[in-house]
């Protein structure tokens, strides 16, 4: 992840103005992402939290929810301008905590540079730290056929919805909902809710 975390260090300060607020992301999101967090019960973690705006703003709604990233100057921002969260410098594939001691685990586009044969690291690491029946929100960029593309900070993958529940399902989850969002002159988006299985 070296040089996903290269790359955003080089373009933060353009990523956090640009997108650094809740009020910058799509009133679906919003909803989606405030429905997970009332919903899921426990610890929880913002994994690949970027600036820290959706820790923040699940935090004001009596989330107990910290914030990782590989990435300083994110860290540093959301450290500086939401001072009463935690948060810490940390691998979405390496996360500092036992096996399953969290309630949920919001992944937020934040796996959306891996490469399909590497999903499985960040996937199976969410499983681990999820208690059984733990909540996965996850976000992506959907296609007819997973394919990478050229995001404008460094290539990233969308994925087909049935190619991601598949690896999800291997990872050890169940998913509950499958989200779909595509409108006129946007990158066609998704987002599954899934649970760690029981099984």
């Amino acid at each position: 992840m070296t040089r996903t975390t290269d790359a955003y260090s080089n373009r933060a300060s353009e990523y956090v103005d640009l997108l650094g607020s809740v009020s910058a992301m799509h009133h679906a999101d919003r909803h989606l992402i405030e429905t997970w967090g009332a919903a899921a019960s426990g610890r929880l973690i913002d994994a690949g939290c970027g600036p820290g705006h959706w820790t923040q703003h699940l935090a004001e709604r009596g989330a107990d929810i910290r914030g990782i990233d590989l990435v300083p100057e994110f860290i540093d921002h959301a450290r500086a301008t939401h001072p009463g969260v935690r948060f810490d410098v940390e691998s979405i594939e390496s996360i500092d905590e036992p096996d399953a001691a969290l309630g949920g685990v919001l992944a937020w586009f934040s796996t959306i540079h891996h490469e399909p044969s590497g999903i499985a690291a960040p996937l199976v690491e969410f499983a681990r730290v999820l208690r059984p029946g733990g909540s996965l929100l996850l976000g992506y960029f959907e296609a007819e056929e997973t394919e990478a593309f050229d995001h404008a900070v460094l290539r990233a993958y969308r994925w087909r919805a049935t190619d991601l529940q598949r690896e999800l399902e291997t990872a050890g989850f169940q998913v509950v909902e499958i989200h779909r969002r595509a409108e006129r002159g946007q990158r066609p988006v998704g987002a599954i809710v899934c649970e760690h299985s029981t099984d």
